[in-house]
């Protein structure tokens, strides 16, 4: 079992921020998974999306039930095989597991952060890690991957670090937001920003919790990273079993839960309510919103891809409505009109935009094959 370590490193010097903004003496959790090898040429990067963390994979001592995230993807053995690469996780800045984010003080005013936190975007998030990476003595990575939030940073570090960078795995992503997601953010945003516990950001000072509003986000969210089939085939029209002895199996009720989904989705809201924090909610759909490598470029996708260097792997998933086949295949084009070496995969796969997390056999094999080929010694010499 792979037992995992949470580890810090502090930055004393400002960050510069794409806002005009800078951040200072400010921390990143990260963890690490597998040897770093003698000439640091394994290293591979993992890039976390909304609700994760640099909590990848293995287990905490002592702790049951404690997975990281990408845990079946990660690890001894596993398609991103830790007896071979060593695997990095980087809790991004503004989160709200360890890295500093709007929960903790300002180092100058001593006051926490809250609304004040600075505006932070991919690219912010991609130059922070690159710093880790400095301090650790990686100067060449042999891969950063990412699925949905984390591919989009995976795709940034092929403009941002093209030197830096051997591989880039991107799952389940897009180059940008569509209209439609950009709405679903907003109104998950709109949901916490008017809850009246939200208080303009400024919570933590009231010692409250803008729980309504994250539950009502979270529940937004959920149902967009679910397919309409994983959706039936586990609820269906199914009624909580409180409600089937009624004669006509309903209450007719405006405020009662009756349907399975809306307990699951109540559920998921109260469960994400108790850990994550609203203003980094708010900070990281921004971030989202705000990714288009194109603009500079007239929104020429193509143009903006001539700076990357390295291989690609590019994987979707036929059910994933949120960041579709069509946005992978965009990507795929960009590459292919550079003339560069891209792979793509498009898994036929019935658990919507989860399915990056889930165990299909053909996305974990070609993981498995892609990961085992950068691995090669004659490769890792190159």
């Amino acid at each position: 079992m792979l037992i995992a370590t949470p580890l810090s490193m502090t930055f004393d010097a400002p960050l510069q921020l794409q806002s005009g903004a800078s951040i200072h003496g400010y921390s990143l959790s990260y963890e690490t998974y597998g040897t770093l090898n003698a000439d640091k040429s394994n290293a591979v990067l993992v890039c976390h999306a909304l609700n994760a963390s640099h909590h990848v994979a293995g287990v905490y001592a002592g702790q049951d039930k404690s997975e990281g995230w990408w845990d079946n993807m990660i690890g001894p053995g596993k398609p991103v095989n830790t007896d071979k690469l060593f695997v990095i996780g980087v809790n991004n800045l503004g989160s709200c597991f360890g890295s500093t984010g709007p929960m903790h003080t300002h180092p100058d005013s001593g006051k926490v952060y809250g609304a004040d936190f600075p505006v932070v975007t991919v690219e912010d998030w991609v130059n922070a890690q690159a710093r880790l990476l400095d301090a650790l003595g990686i100067q060449t990575l042999a891969a950063v991957l990412g699925g949905s939030l984390g591919g989009m940073q995976a795709l940034s570090w092929t403009l941002q670090y093209p030197d830096r960078m051997r591989h880039a795995v991107v799952v389940a992503s897009a180059p940008n937001l569509t209209a439609e997601n950009i709405a679903f953010n907003e109104v998950a945003r709109r949901a916490i920003v008017t809850d009246p516990d939200f208080h303009g950001g400024h919570f933590y000072e009231h010692g409250v919790i803008p729980k309504r509003g994250l539950r009502i986000a979270r529940m937004i969210g959920h149902i967009t990273y679910l397919s309409d089939d994983v959706m039936n085939e586990k609820f269906g029209r199914e009624l909580k079993e409180a409600v089937l002895d009624s004669a006509s199996g309903y209450r007719y009720s405006t405020q009662e839960v009756e349907f399975q989904i809306e307990s699951y989705l109540r559920y998921q809201g109260d469960k994400f309510a108790e850990y994550f924090d609203a203003n980094t909610y708010l900070l990281i759909t921004r971030a989202l919103d705000y990714f288009d490598p194109a603009k500079p470029f007239g929104g020429d996708l193509s143009k903006a891809l001539a700076r990357a260097t390295c291989k690609f792997l590019l994987v979707s998933f036929t059910t994933d409505w949120r960041f579709s086949p069509k946005r992978s295949r965009e990507v795929v084009k960009a590459l292919l009109d550079n003339q560069r070496d891209v792979s793509y995969a498009e898994i036929d796969a019935p658990h919507g935009h989860d399915a990056f997390l889930l165990d299909d056999q053909r996305y974990m094999g070609v993981m498995r094959s892609y990961f085992a080929s950068m691995a090669r010694p004659a490769e890792v010499a190159a």
